[in-house]
């Protein structure tokens, strides 16, 4: 009997379509679904999504919950992963409003950039304990990990806990794909796509479709003509707030298109957010402050949608795109797959720094997870990671060391950030931030008490 520990399964909506994709695969139908949360009404809220989900589906599986994660995780198979440390309201809105005062303006903060690092220096410790009490009774589960600053994360895990299995999960590089596929009019179907890198930061090196007689095409020509022309990218069907004009200006320059949004993307890079270049903000269509918009959205959403299952008999159940479930079935059945994944770079990209995150093609079959290697990405690609990664391995470094002097080695570093303040205005923001987050951060003596 397949065990799945959900850890922050008052995600409900995430937990839906994770549990859902699984409950669909004939090997998982009959699990037993631990869903652990803090918040009491949101695990209620989940609980009653997922026995409806079972019962709408017809499986056997069986759903308990329980606030205690060391309970949630006793003899697991799969650790999902899936929270935010801090919530919405304060940690988000800080993240957000703090760096403004100093004139630092963000999109999304939850990957890079100061948002991220703050984000990362919350997370981790909390991701550590996990992997204590994945030692203490469920040491051969994998950890499925759907958590932000997903690098930083992956990095974090595998420098202090390298006997965990793991992998960071991201659904970046096969929604793009999709949205690629829209804009030329290609059926989604017939793509075939190779891409590496980092979470986040990775590009595609092959990007093709298929022809009427097997063969493949090239699709950079059509992408790189219809930008030129401005015929795309098409608007999008899911935030008309967030067109892609970045990742094309992007490609137009390097070559290549990434696998992250255009609004992550324009706070990873220096070229985008500027104080005194309206004209880029209007030209690329940024959308400033995007994160705390959505988050205002989702929680609006999902209470709709709460009293809506509430009230339903049954609920119907669509396969997402996530990765998870498809892992799970693989090391279950044996059955074959090939994911994109984040996992410690054991020269799986040689020319990034060993141990570092990175994004690749990984196998799974009833082995595991078996990464690939992927050692022909372009110089101009890699030089633009390693920028990212510089901010990435500080963090580590301060959660590591706990030691506050790499937080704003991590801040200096970052490209966005570098580009918009001044040393004295980077440590003054640093210092702002510490207070502002106060009992969310770490309990190191020197990180909590004021510069």
């Amino acid at each position: 009997m397949t065990k799945i520990a959900f850890i922050g399964a008052g995600s409900t909506i995430f937990m839906k379509n994770i549990i859902g994709d699984a409950l669909h695969m004939p090997a998982l139908a009959d699990a037993t679904i631990t869903l652990m949360d803090i918040d009491a009404t949101r695990l209620a809220e989940s609980e009653l999504v997922a026995k409806k989900m079972v019962a709408s589906l017809k499986v056997g599986a069986k759903v308990e919950t329980t606030m205690n994660q060391r309970a949630a995780l006793n003899g697991a198979d799969f650790v999902v992963v899936a929270f935010q440390i801090g919530g919405y309201d304060p940690c988000t809105i800080t993240d957000f409003e703090v760096p403004k005062q100093f004139g630092l303006r963000q999109t999304i903060a939850d990957t890079l950039g100061i948002g991220g690092i703050m984000r990362g220096l919350r997370t981790v410790p909390h991701l550590w304990k996990i992997c204590e009490d994945m030692r203490a009774v469920c040491p051969n589960a994998l950890m499925l990990q759907y958590v932000n600053p997903m690098a930083i994360n992956t990095w974090a895990i595998a420098a202090r806990y390298p006997d965990i299995k793991q992998v960071g999960l991201c659904h970046s590089v096969q929604g793009t794909a999709a949205e690629l596929a829209r804009d030329l009019g290609v059926p989604v179907g017939d793509l075939r796509y190779r891409a590496g890198g980092i979470n986040h930061m990775a590009f595609y090196l092959n990007f093709e479709a298929r022809q009427a007689d097997g063969s493949y095409r090239d699709l950079y020509p059509d992408l790189k003509a219809g930008y030129a022309a401005g015929s795309i990218p098409k608007e999008s069907e899911w935030n008309p707030r967030c067109p892609n004009l970045v990742r094309y200006e992007m490609m137009k320059h390097l070559g290549y298109f990434v696998t992250e949004s255009s609004e992550h993307f324009a706070e990873y890079v220096p070229w985008f957010i500027k104080r005194d270049r309206a004209d880029l903000i209007e030209r690329f269509r940024i959308p400033l402050d995007e994160y705390p918009k959505r988050c205002v959205e989702q929680i609006a959403d999902w209470q709709a949608q709460a009293e809506r299952f509430k009230a339903a008999d049954t609920i119907e159940v669509k396969q997402s795109h996530e990765y998870a479930a498809t892992i799970m079935n693989s090391v279950v059945t044996g059955t074959p797959s090939v994911i994109y994944g984040n996992i410690a770079n054991h020269g799986y990209i040689p020319q990034l720094a060993a141990g570092s995150a990175v994004e690749v093609p990984v196998l799974v079959d009833g082995n595991g997870l078996q990464p690939t290697v992927v050692d022909d990405i372009p110089p101009q690609l890699l030089a633009l990671m390693r920028s990212n990664q510089n901010v990435q391995d500080m963090t580590v470094q301060a959660l590591l060391r706990e030691d506050r002097e790499h937080i704003y080695h991590a801040a200096m570093l970052d490209p966005h950030t570098g580009a918009e303040l001044d040393l004295d205005q980077i440590r003054a923001m640093v210092d702002a931030l510490l207070v502002a987050h106060g009992n969310w951060l770490p309990d190191w003596a020197q990180l909590r008490k004021a510069a």
